[in-house]
């Protein structure tokens, strides 16, 4: 008995002591880990309180599990910013690598070139988003790395990407035999760079994450830019009792770094199944941004969606319904804090209903909830947004921006909601319920 409680202080003194660290190295984004380690220490926990378990096994298990735990998905790749030096330095002119070069960490094939900030092209500057160095592919270029991750998970790879010349450029992202590829041509803010995310399935334990150029331009000079590539696995939200829509708050999504202030772009994704955005597909050409509290103003939580582009820019999710059922769609719809240039609105369908919605300032609040009713003509049934406006912002008149949605919900029309506010110490228990 004593053991047995001398292990359960340690074991609760370890976790409390993990989440205190996550929370404060990772912010709201150290949750995921809270998630898998709920997990894997639940099966610890279970195999070390059996009696006929000996002393070497649960050490074994102990120190496998702390294995599992030095790596959980999460966070900037190795050298994922390029500013780990090379053997020889970074090179002080404009040069390119061909073939092996020695980029710590990654692999590269074709021509691919280390650039640095401040780096003149021509009469043009090189953008590098984030730090003093970044990657520049050439025609049919690529790097690439290997990764160690969880067989049948889902994970999703945040990284920021530039453009150098006038011409079409584009970038592919690949963990084979997944594939997409990304149109660099539209810039969405004036920063000339954007971070996006895009999710994939992984089929082994080991697999390789690549970047490749799949351009042929005529200027050999030219090629997108890559920096600051980070990896999160994801989690699917459990579905309420009281709400049909999955991740309706938008809180569960790609990785995002608290020192960029531009959000994350989520690309064309039709597969709801590998969405860096679980439950929720992007339909549309253009991609919809991912914002946090900490540089926008979001409706409720710490995560929420900015819709860009109008029409170009729709979010969609089939959710389960029962034929002949009267349903409410309510849905919060606010201002981004982002200098967005008003007037603000959203297009709201539900199954065969739609709504255009106005965003009304209020000067109590920067957003509003919105109800759509509809009755469900079958048992799965989408609910989709899109911004009715092209809008920018006001002090430089060219970044895209647009109206934020958020806390989405569908339930049968009538039912009971509870609603809970100034938590407070109660956060406490929550985590505490979460992990045991």
């Amino acid at each position: 008995m004593l053991q047995s409680s001398s292990r359960g202080k340690a074991f609760c003194l370890f976790v409390l002591l993990f989440a205190l660290l996550a929370t404060a190295i990772l912010g709201e984004d150290g949750i995921c880990l809270l998630r898998e380690l709920r997990f894997r220490f639940r099966n610890f926990w279970d195999k070390s309180s059996t009696a006929s378990n000996s002393s070497s096994s649960l050490n074994r298990d102990w120190q496998r599990l702390c294995r599992e735990i030095c790596y959980l998905g999460v966070g900037l790749l190795a050298n994922g910013d390029f500013e780990t030096p090379p053997s020889n330095g970074f090179p002080r002119e404009e040069s390119q690598l061909d073939g092996p070069t020695d980029i710590p960490s990654w692999k590269t094939n074709g021509s691919v070139e280390l650039v640095s900030a401040g780096q003149k092209q021509g009469a043009m500057i090189l953008i590098v988003p984030g730090g003093t160095h970044a990657v520049r592919l050439g025609n049919d270029a690529q790097i690439s790395q290997e990764l160690t991750v969880e067989k049948g998970s889902i994970y999703s790879v945040t990284f920021s990407a530039a453009r150098t010349c006038a011409q079409l450029e584009s970038i592919n992202v690949s963990v084979p035999p997944a594939s997409t590829t990304i149109d660099l041509q539209t810039v969405y803010n004036v920063q000339a760079w954007d971070p996006y995310a895009w999710a994939f399935e992984a089929e082994e334990d080991k697999v390789s994450l690549v970047f490749t150029n799949p351009g042929m331009e005529d200027d050999p000079a030219c090629g997108p830019i890559i920096d600051d590539i980070a990896i999160k696995k994801l989690f699917t939200p459990d579905k309420a009792q009281d709400n049909a829509v999955i991740n309706g708050d938008f809180e569960e999504g790609p990785w995002m770094f608290q020192n960029v202030s531009l959000g994350v772009l989520l690309p064309t994704k039709l597969d709801e199944e590998t969405s860096s955005l679980p439950g929720w597909t992007v339909e549309s050409n253009r991609a919809v941004r991912y914002i946090d509290s900490y540089h926008y103003s979001v409706p409720q939580g710490k995560r929420a969606v900015e819709l860009l582009s109008g029409k170009e820019g729709i979010i969609s999710q089939m959710v389960e319904t029962t034929p002949n059922k009267p349903y409410t769609l309510s849905f919060a719809l606010g201002h981004a804090g982002d200098k967005c240039k008003e007037p603000l609105a959203v297009m709201a369908f539900a199954g065969d209903q739609a709504q255009n919605v106005h965003y009304t300032p209020d000067s109590n609040s920067t957003f509003h909830t919105t109800d759509l009713n509809f009755t469900a003509k079958a048992e799965r049934t989408r609910i989709a947004f899109y911004s009715v406006y092209y809008n920018t912002r006001t002090d430089d008149m060219s970044s895209l921006c647009g109206p934020v949605v958020d806390d989405i919900r569908v339930r049968h029309s009538g039912a009971w909601r509870i609603g809970f506010g100034g938590l407070g110490l109660v956060g406490f228990w929550v985590v505490a319920s979460f992990l045991f």
